[in-house]
């Protein structure tokens, strides 16, 4: 069984757009938020990946929206790790609101070594994911 992380977010009005409801590229911001939180609880946080020599740059980003949310909704954003192939890292990640599905998608990363920017294995704290 997969770690599942969740966060509670309440929507500040500088998330929406003129027309009422969240910008859409807001939604890749609320999946970082979660993705910080799985990492720490599940393997190792942010900061400790970056102190190893390690980056997880961003590769691709899937967002698929199925109803908008708006300034004072409080949302839970939750994901889990899907897959660890190699280097690549994929994270998925849904919105809800009141249990209903918002936004659904995932992220792709890659570990690749801060000082010759190549692609590297994972930490030995990722290995629970293969």
């Amino acid at each position: 069984m997969r770690h599942k992380s969740a966060i509670q977010y309440r929507v500040p009005y500088a998330d929406t757009d003129q027309m009422g409801v969240v910008y859409y590229a807001n939604y890749l911001v609320y999946f970082e938020r979660l993705r910080s939180e799985l990492l720490r609880e599940s393997s190792a946080s942010y900061r400790e990946v970056e102190a190893a020599g390690i980056m997880l740059p961003v590769v691709e980003a899937v967002c698929r929206y199925k109803s908008p949310a708006r300034y004072d909704d409080m949302l839970e954003i939750s994901g889990w790790i899907e897959d660890l192939k190699g280097p690549r890292l994929k994270i998925c990640c849904e919105v809800r609101k009141n249990g209903e599905l918002l936004a659904e998608g995932h992220t792709v990363h890659v570990f690749v070594d801060t000082a010759t920017r190549r692609p590297v294995r994972p930490p030995k704290s990722f290995d629970q994911f293969k």
